[in-house]
Protein backbone atom coordinates (compact mmCIF):
# COMPACT_ATOMS: atom_id res chain seq x y z
CA UNK A 1 0.00 0.00 0.00
CA UNK A 2 1.22 3.26 -0.52
CA UNK A 3 1.82 6.11 1.98
CA UNK A 4 1.55 8.90 -0.06
CA UNK A 5 0.67 12.53 0.99
CA UNK A 6 0.30 14.87 -1.89
CA UNK A 7 -0.65 18.29 -1.22
CA UNK A 8 -1.12 21.49 -3.40
CA UNK A 9 1.87 24.11 -2.87
CA UNK A 10 -1.00 26.52 -2.34
CA UNK A 11 -2.03 24.54 1.30
CA UNK A 12 1.80 23.87 1.74
CA UNK A 13 2.18 27.19 1.81
CA UNK A 14 -0.91 28.21 3.40
CA UNK A 15 -0.93 29.28 7.27
CA UNK A 16 -3.16 26.95 9.90
CA UNK A 17 -2.87 25.83 13.38
CA UNK A 18 -3.13 21.77 13.60
CA UNK A 19 -1.94 20.28 16.73
CA UNK A 20 -0.11 16.96 16.42
CA UNK A 21 -2.89 14.41 16.35
CA UNK A 22 -4.79 16.67 14.50
CA UNK A 23 -2.23 17.12 12.00
CA UNK A 24 -1.26 13.25 12.05
CA UNK A 25 -5.49 12.26 11.71
CA UNK A 26 -5.72 14.55 8.38
CA UNK A 27 -2.32 12.98 6.70
CA UNK A 28 -3.79 9.55 7.89
CA UNK A 29 -7.30 10.17 6.12
CA UNK A 30 -5.87 11.63 3.07
CA UNK A 31 -2.94 8.66 2.70
CA UNK A 32 -5.78 5.96 3.61
CA UNK A 33 -8.45 7.75 1.18
CA UNK A 34 -4.97 6.91 -1.52
CA UNK A 35 -4.77 3.08 -0.31
CA UNK A 36 -8.17 2.17 -0.60
CA UNK A 37 -8.99 3.46 -4.16
CA UNK A 38 -11.77 5.43 -2.83
CA UNK A 39 -9.78 8.77 -3.65
CA UNK A 40 -11.27 12.09 -1.92
CA UNK A 41 -14.59 14.14 -2.97
CA UNK A 42 -16.37 17.06 -1.06
CA UNK A 43 -19.26 13.80 -0.57
CA UNK A 44 -16.33 11.42 0.96
CA UNK A 45 -17.15 10.47 4.05
CA UNK A 46 -13.66 9.07 4.94
CA UNK A 47 -12.72 6.54 7.79
CA UNK A 48 -9.71 6.49 10.15
CA UNK A 49 -9.51 3.93 12.14
CA UNK A 50 -6.98 3.60 16.10
CA UNK A 51 -4.99 0.30 13.97
CA UNK A 52 -4.01 2.66 11.31
CA UNK A 53 -2.96 5.63 14.17
CA UNK A 54 -1.40 2.87 16.15
CA UNK A 55 0.76 0.68 13.07
CA UNK A 56 1.70 4.88 11.62
CA UNK A 57 2.57 6.18 15.22
CA UNK A 58 3.65 3.62 17.29
CA UNK A 59 1.53 4.39 19.96
CA UNK A 60 -0.37 1.99 22.23
CA UNK A 61 -3.97 1.38 21.80
CA UNK A 62 -5.80 3.37 24.87
CA UNK A 63 -3.25 6.33 23.49
CA UNK A 64 -4.51 6.23 19.94
CA UNK A 65 -8.43 5.83 21.10
CA UNK A 66 -7.84 8.78 23.71
CA UNK A 67 -5.89 11.13 20.95
CA UNK A 68 -8.35 10.55 17.75
CA UNK A 69 -11.19 11.49 20.26
CA UNK A 70 -9.51 14.28 21.11
CA UNK A 71 -8.53 15.00 17.61
CA UNK A 72 -12.43 14.43 16.47
CA UNK A 73 -13.64 17.63 18.98
CA UNK A 74 -10.69 20.01 18.16
CA UNK A 75 -10.56 20.00 14.16
CA UNK A 76 -14.55 20.66 13.32
CA UNK A 77 -13.06 24.12 14.70
CA UNK A 78 -10.04 24.48 12.61
CA UNK A 79 -9.67 26.48 9.64
CA UNK A 80 -6.95 27.28 7.30
CA UNK A 81 -5.92 30.48 5.00
CA UNK A 82 -4.24 29.95 1.64
CA UNK A 83 -3.58 32.59 -0.87
CA UNK A 84 -4.35 32.33 -4.79
CA UNK A 85 -4.47 34.75 -7.44
CA UNK A 86 -7.86 35.96 -9.01
CA UNK A 87 -7.97 34.58 -12.50
CA UNK A 88 -9.74 37.71 -13.70
CA UNK A 89 -7.75 40.16 -12.90
CA UNK A 90 -4.16 38.76 -11.36
CA UNK A 91 -4.35 40.12 -8.22
CA UNK A 92 -3.51 38.36 -4.63
CA UNK A 93 -6.32 37.00 -2.88
CA UNK A 94 -6.61 34.95 0.51
CA UNK A 95 -9.31 32.80 1.98
CA UNK A 96 -10.33 31.34 4.97
CA UNK A 97 -12.18 28.12 5.20
CA UNK A 98 -12.89 24.96 7.19
CA UNK A 99 -10.82 21.82 7.24
CA UNK A 100 -13.63 19.70 7.30
CA UNK A 101 -17.33 20.20 7.32
CA UNK A 102 -18.55 17.04 9.13
CA UNK A 103 -16.76 14.86 11.86
CA UNK A 104 -17.62 12.15 14.42
CA UNK A 105 -16.40 9.86 16.70
CA UNK A 106 -17.64 5.91 17.23
CA UNK A 107 -16.16 5.57 20.62
CA UNK A 108 -16.40 1.43 20.80
CA UNK A 109 -14.28 1.13 17.73
CA UNK A 110 -11.87 3.89 18.10
CA UNK A 111 -13.45 5.27 14.61
CA UNK A 112 -12.85 8.54 13.14
CA UNK A 113 -15.78 9.97 10.45
CA UNK A 114 -14.63 13.08 8.45
CA UNK A 115 -15.45 14.64 5.56
CA UNK A 116 -13.63 17.82 3.73
CA UNK A 117 -14.94 21.16 3.01
CA UNK A 118 -15.34 21.23 -0.88
CA UNK A 119 -12.82 24.21 -0.74
CA UNK A 120 -9.66 22.06 0.82
CA UNK A 121 -10.74 18.58 -1.46
CA UNK A 122 -9.22 20.01 -4.37
CA UNK A 123 -5.98 21.26 -2.58
CA UNK A 124 -4.98 17.88 -1.39
CA UNK A 125 -6.51 15.94 -4.60
CA UNK A 126 -4.79 17.41 -7.71
CA UNK A 127 -2.16 16.18 -9.15
CA UNK A 128 -0.95 18.73 -11.56
CA UNK A 129 2.51 20.71 -11.78
CA UNK A 130 2.16 22.51 -8.42
CA UNK A 131 1.84 19.91 -6.00
CA UNK A 132 4.38 18.69 -3.09
CA UNK A 133 4.22 14.72 -2.44
CA UNK A 134 5.88 12.76 0.51
CA UNK A 135 5.61 9.71 2.16
CA UNK A 136 4.05 9.74 5.55
CA UNK A 137 6.69 7.31 7.31
CA UNK A 138 8.88 9.81 6.57
CA UNK A 139 7.23 12.21 9.26
CA UNK A 140 5.89 9.62 11.31
CA UNK A 141 8.47 9.99 14.25
CA UNK A 142 8.34 13.85 13.96
CA UNK A 143 6.79 14.42 17.37
CA UNK A 144 6.26 18.43 16.77
CA UNK A 145 3.67 19.59 14.64
CA UNK A 146 5.81 22.19 13.47
CA UNK A 147 8.36 20.30 12.51
CA UNK A 148 5.72 18.72 10.20
CA UNK A 149 4.83 22.12 8.95
CA UNK A 150 8.85 22.92 8.73
CA UNK A 151 9.37 19.39 6.25
CA UNK A 152 7.02 19.91 4.09
CA UNK A 153 7.65 23.13 3.27
CA UNK A 154 11.45 22.46 3.10
CA UNK A 155 10.64 19.19 0.05
CA UNK A 156 8.80 22.42 -1.88
CA UNK A 157 12.58 23.10 -2.74
CA UNK A 158 14.36 19.69 -2.34
CA UNK A 159 15.01 19.70 -6.39
CA UNK A 160 17.32 22.40 -6.09
CA UNK A 161 18.46 22.08 -2.85
CA UNK A 162 17.76 25.44 -1.30
CA UNK A 163 15.32 27.88 -0.26
CA UNK A 164 14.22 31.61 -0.57
CA UNK A 165 14.50 33.57 2.10
CA UNK A 166 11.02 32.91 4.44
CA UNK A 167 10.24 36.24 6.00
CA UNK A 168 9.60 35.62 9.60
CA UNK A 169 6.12 36.84 10.22
CA UNK A 170 4.89 34.76 7.14
CA UNK A 171 6.92 31.76 8.39
CA UNK A 172 5.61 31.92 11.83
CA UNK A 173 2.31 31.82 10.59
CA UNK A 174 3.33 28.86 8.04
CA UNK A 175 4.48 26.83 10.86
CA UNK A 176 1.35 27.72 12.85
CA UNK A 177 2.79 29.42 15.68
CA UNK A 178 0.09 31.51 17.49
CA UNK A 179 1.16 35.20 17.51
CA UNK A 180 1.76 35.52 21.22
CA UNK A 181 3.59 31.82 20.82
CA UNK A 182 7.39 32.11 21.18
CA UNK A 183 7.46 35.80 20.63
CA UNK A 184 10.96 36.00 22.05
CA UNK A 185 13.50 35.25 18.89
CA UNK A 186 15.86 33.06 21.38
CA UNK A 187 12.18 31.08 22.63
CA UNK A 188 11.31 30.32 18.77
CA UNK A 189 14.33 29.51 17.66
CA UNK A 190 14.72 26.83 20.94
CA UNK A 191 11.34 25.48 21.02
CA UNK A 192 10.45 25.82 17.58
CA UNK A 193 13.21 26.20 14.94
CA UNK A 194 15.49 24.34 16.50
CA UNK A 195 13.49 21.72 17.56
CA UNK A 196 12.26 21.05 14.07
CA UNK A 197 15.54 20.96 12.24
CA UNK A 198 17.11 18.25 14.89
CA UNK A 199 13.74 16.08 14.51
CA UNK A 200 14.01 16.44 10.89
CA UNK A 201 17.84 15.55 10.56
CA UNK A 202 17.10 12.44 13.00
CA UNK A 203 13.94 11.09 11.31
CA UNK A 204 13.42 12.17 8.06
CA UNK A 205 15.56 11.16 4.59
CA UNK A 206 16.73 14.95 4.30
CA UNK A 207 19.07 16.93 6.36
CA UNK A 208 18.84 20.59 6.81
CA UNK A 209 21.06 23.64 8.00
CA UNK A 210 19.40 27.08 8.04
CA UNK A 211 20.89 30.61 8.12
CA UNK A 212 19.12 33.76 9.60
CA UNK A 213 19.11 37.17 7.64
CA UNK A 214 19.38 40.36 9.45
CA UNK A 215 17.62 43.93 9.14
CA UNK A 216 19.15 45.79 11.02
CA UNK A 217 20.52 44.56 14.63
CA UNK A 218 17.16 42.17 14.50
CA UNK A 219 16.53 39.00 12.69
CA UNK A 220 13.92 39.35 9.93
CA UNK A 221 13.41 35.79 7.74
CA UNK A 222 15.73 32.49 7.68
CA UNK A 223 16.54 30.54 4.86
CA UNK A 224 17.37 26.64 4.40
CA UNK A 225 19.75 24.01 2.39
CA UNK A 226 19.01 20.79 2.45
CA UNK A 227 20.08 17.38 0.54
CA UNK A 228 18.93 14.01 0.11
CA UNK A 229 20.37 11.37 2.85
CA UNK A 230 22.62 9.44 0.94
CA UNK A 231 21.84 6.08 1.96
CA UNK A 232 18.31 6.62 1.52
CA UNK A 233 18.76 7.54 -1.98
CA UNK A 234 21.04 4.43 -2.48
CA UNK A 235 18.37 2.36 -0.80
CA UNK A 236 15.57 3.03 -2.96
CA UNK A 237 17.37 3.59 -6.08
CA UNK A 238 18.58 0.02 -5.97
CA UNK A 239 15.45 -1.48 -4.83
CA UNK A 240 14.02 -0.26 -8.47
CA UNK A 241 16.53 -0.69 -10.33
CA UNK A 242 18.37 -4.56 -8.96
CA UNK A 243 14.94 -6.03 -9.11
CA UNK A 244 13.93 -5.33 -12.37
CA UNK A 245 17.31 -5.18 -14.64
CA UNK A 246 17.78 -8.83 -16.06
CA UNK A 247 13.80 -9.82 -16.00
CA UNK A 248 13.49 -9.13 -20.07
CA UNK A 249 15.50 -9.08 -22.51
CA UNK A 250 12.98 -7.98 -25.72
CA UNK A 251 12.03 -4.06 -26.15
CA UNK A 252 8.48 -3.78 -26.52
CA UNK A 253 7.39 -0.96 -28.94
CA UNK A 254 4.00 0.45 -28.22
CA UNK A 255 2.00 3.28 -29.59
CA UNK A 256 1.54 6.70 -28.68
CA UNK A 257 -1.66 6.07 -27.34
CA UNK A 258 -0.48 3.48 -25.11
CA UNK A 259 2.88 5.43 -23.84
CA UNK A 260 0.18 7.98 -22.89
CA UNK A 261 -1.76 6.07 -20.64
CA UNK A 262 1.36 3.65 -19.72
CA UNK A 263 3.47 6.47 -18.38
CA UNK A 264 0.47 7.94 -16.26
CA UNK A 265 -0.43 4.44 -14.83
CA UNK A 266 3.04 3.62 -13.82
CA UNK A 267 3.74 7.35 -12.30
CA UNK A 268 0.72 6.39 -9.84
CA UNK A 269 2.33 2.96 -8.62
CA UNK A 270 4.03 3.51 -5.12
CA UNK A 271 6.77 1.08 -6.28
CA UNK A 272 7.69 3.68 -9.25
CA UNK A 273 7.16 6.92 -7.30
CA UNK A 274 10.15 5.65 -5.69
CA UNK A 275 12.21 6.62 -9.08
CA UNK A 276 11.30 9.98 -9.09
CA UNK A 277 14.04 12.99 -8.63
CA UNK A 278 14.21 14.44 -5.73
CA UNK A 279 11.22 17.59 -6.00
CA UNK A 280 10.31 16.08 -9.04
CA UNK A 281 6.77 16.89 -9.84
CA UNK A 282 4.31 14.70 -11.25
CA UNK A 283 3.75 16.03 -15.15
CA UNK A 284 8.15 15.99 -15.70
CA UNK A 285 8.09 12.50 -13.77
CA UNK A 286 5.45 11.34 -15.96
CA UNK A 287 7.36 12.78 -19.27
CA UNK A 288 10.55 11.38 -18.11
CA UNK A 289 8.40 7.68 -17.69
CA UNK A 290 7.02 8.18 -21.21
CA UNK A 291 10.35 8.44 -22.90
CA UNK A 292 11.94 5.86 -20.62
CA UNK A 293 9.25 3.41 -22.47
CA UNK A 294 11.07 4.42 -25.32
CA UNK A 295 14.44 3.64 -24.82
CA UNK A 296 15.41 -0.35 -25.06
CA UNK A 297 17.84 -0.12 -21.91
CA UNK A 298 15.40 1.99 -19.92
CA UNK A 299 12.53 -0.08 -20.51
CA UNK A 300 13.76 -3.48 -19.02
CA UNK A 301 13.43 -0.99 -15.47
CA UNK A 302 9.96 -0.57 -16.22
CA UNK A 303 8.63 -4.27 -17.45
CA UNK A 304 7.32 -5.75 -14.22
CA UNK A 305 5.78 -2.74 -13.49
CA UNK A 306 4.06 -2.29 -16.99
CA UNK A 307 2.49 -5.54 -16.25
CA UNK A 308 0.83 -4.80 -12.83
CA UNK A 309 -1.35 -1.39 -14.99
CA UNK A 310 -1.94 -3.96 -17.51
CA UNK A 311 0.34 -4.32 -20.38
CA UNK A 312 0.35 -7.81 -22.03
CA UNK A 313 2.92 -7.68 -25.13
CA UNK A 314 1.43 -8.80 -28.28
Amino acid sequence: MSDLVVKDNALISASYSLDLIEQRLMLLAITQARETGLGITENSLLEVHAAAYINCFDVDKSTAYRALKEASKGLFDRYVTYHDKNPKNGRDRSFHCRWVDKIGYEEQSGLVYLRFTQDVVPLITRLEENFTRYELHQIAKLSSTYAIRLYELLIRWRSIGKTPIMELVEFRNQLGVKPNDYKLMSDFKKRVLDLSVKLINDFTDIRVEYTQHKNGRSISGFSFKLKQKPNLTAETTGKVTLRDINTVDMFHKLTEKQLDMFSSKLADLPTVQAMAHVGEDMKPFVARLRSMLMDAEQQKVLLPYLKEVGYTAA
